[in-house]
């Protein structure tokens, strides 16, 4: 079921994940006018369950997106297919364009469309993104515990990767890859952890009866593993964001980037607000349906500090000191 697109609304939400329906799902039942837009990948896709969600625990994440949908829809909100291509600000609001030329205009904007994973170029890891191939304890951690695990360097954060992930396993090696082994503190840490460090490039993962069986190193070495962790890089999917004069930035933690807002999801632009991973890197599916409930709630408080200045302005006294009769 998919709705069809008004000339305007109150507010459009560009992304149709987590932070996007529960967004809309909250400006819906204030009575605001909502449509979601959403392009149709979900980051989350690949993953079997959506996990340390409560009271939705191990819920595929199709499953998870098609119930939002229906909320948001029983409370009059529109959910359209399409992609976005611009987004412009005009008299009192945006016009955003689609990619097949349809355009709708809004007086408020919630930018919901998360990032993209660029995993590094290792044969096999795109092929189990999702399944043994994995990024986050909190989110996949359970399902590979008491594995063999490898970490692959790929960033800052791998040494602090690795020790997360030793908390669930006994059996966790850190392959250096493409960055220096690690040295100082960082390298006392893991050996007091009993991480072992492997040092080498890898080029691919071993594979057998769809599983991970260990790790290939450019010297032929083969490393026996069952499960991979590793840190992809994180871009945003917000190249419309330039019609609005919002571009990504770097994020402190070196991941990738960003899309900078206030606690609330409040961006530099006035009108436009963000929430989820096209802000928040870390943010699980809970705290991303979280931060867009909250923008929501911003959004709808910013529309109502608008309308009443407007109806202060229209209003008109029933008398008026002139025309007051004389005592």
């Amino acid at each position: 079921m998919t709705d069809q697109l008004r000339d305007d609304y109150d507010v459009v939400v560009i992304g149709g994940g987590a932070a996007g329906l529960n967004g809309a799902l909250m400006l819906a039942r204030v009575r605001r006018t909502v449509a979601v837009i959403d392009a149709g990948a979900p980051r989350n896709a690949p993953a079997e369950g959506v996990h340390g969600l409560l009271g939705r625990e191990g819920i595929s994440p199709g499953e998870l997106l098609e119930r939002g949908r229906a909320e948001v829809r029983h409370y009059g909100g529109h959910v359209v297919p399409g992609e976005v291509a611009a987004a412009v600000p005009d008299s009192g609001g945006f016009t955003v364009t689609l990619a097949d030329g349809a355009t709708v205009r809004a007086r408020r904007l919630l930018v919901t469309t998360g990032v993209v994973d660029e995993l590094p170029d290792v044969a096999g890891l795109r092929d189990r993104w999702g399944r043994d191939v994995v990024h986050c304890p909190y989110c996949h951690g359970w399902e590979i515990r008491d594995k063999a695990i490898g970490v692959l360097a790929g960033g800052p954060m791998a040494v602090h990767q690795a020790l997360l992930f030793r908390q669930l396993s006994d059996d966790v090696v850190l392959f250096s890859h493409t960055m220096p082994p690690p040295a100082g503190e960082e390298a006392e840490q893991l050996a007091a952890r009993g991480v072992r460090v492997i040092d080498g490039e890898v080029v691919s993962l071993v594979i057998a009866e769809d599983r991970i069986e260990g790790v290939r190193l450019t010297d032929g070495t083969v490393v026996g593993r069952e499960a991979m962790a590793v840190a992809p890089r994180m871009t945003v999917r917000a190249a419309f964001l330039d019609g609005l004069g919002l571009r990504p930035v770097e994020h402190p933690a070196g991941v990738g980037e960003h899309v900078p807002s206030d606690a609330a999801g409040r961006t530099g632009v006035p009108g436009v607000w963000v929430a989820g991973n096209v802000t928040d890197l870390m943010a699980q599916v809970g705290a991303a349906a979280s931060a867009g409930a909250a923008a929501a709630a911003q959004i709808n408080a910013d529309l109502i500090a608008e309308e009443t200045r407007q109806a202060v302005a229209a209003h008109e006294p029933q008398f008026s000191p002139a025309s007051e009769p004389a005592a």
